[in-house]
């Protein structure tokens, strides 16, 4: 089964699961651009938390911020309020939010002196916001663009998981990897879309 599609039978189960909590937010009035800044505003605190050299935390607050990610979308969904404003709102606080923590994680690699790590850690940073770019650039011109080995949901669970415990750095590594390897692929991908030779 191809990966795009896989993270769409993903997608739809978790809205199912959703349901009941959008239900109740809708209910209470709740619009899924409150409930993205929200997340924005933890996930921000998380890469605070790996300033003051509490990973642990940090990764469990990451994770608690990036899964209200999944929550934004699921509600405007659930009340039909999706726009290409939620869209764009989304998507740049996505950048933001996941940018302060690789610079975060970059600040800890560099105080501790692992300069290599922390040239790693700048190199996976690179390589999401590429991996984001290419598909909205592909997309703006016409092309559908969702393959890749790796996208944000992936990068949130790798950096979470490697922060709360204690392997940020193997993390980092993988990280830089997979996304040069999605971006590639959607470099090639978009290419043959488009009509060029790849």
């Amino acid at each position: 089964m191809p990966v795009e599609k896989l993270r769409n039978r993903i997608q739809g189960a978790i809205d199912r699961r959703l349901d009941p909590v959008t239900r109740v937010l809708a209910r209470l009035g709740v619009r899924p651009s409150q409930i993205t800044v929200a997340g924005t505003l933890i996930c921000l605190t998380g890469a605070g938390l790996v300033l003051a050299d509490r990973l642990v935390l940090a990764g469990a607050v990451w994770l608690a911020g990036s899964a209200l990610d999944l929550v934004d979308g699921a509600l405007a969904r659930n009340q039909g309020q999706v726009t290409a404003g939620g869209a764009f709102l989304d998507s740049t606080l996505d950048r933001i939010s996941e940018g302060a923590l690789f610079v975060a994680i970059t600040y800890h690699f560099a105080q501790g002196g692992d300069a290599l790590a922390a040239a790693f850690t700048a190199i996976a940073l690179l390589g999401a916001l590429l991996v984001s770019y290419t598909r909205a650039r592909a997309e703006a011109l016409g092309a559908n663009c969702k393959v890749g080995i790796i996208t944000r949901a992936e990068r949130v669970v790798l950096l979470g998981l490697g922060l709360c415990f204690g392997l940020i750095e193997p993390a980092v590594y993988l990280l830089a990897a997979l996304s040069a390897v999605s971006v590639a692929q959607r470099v090639h991908h978009s290419l043959r879309e488009l009509g060029a030779n790849p």
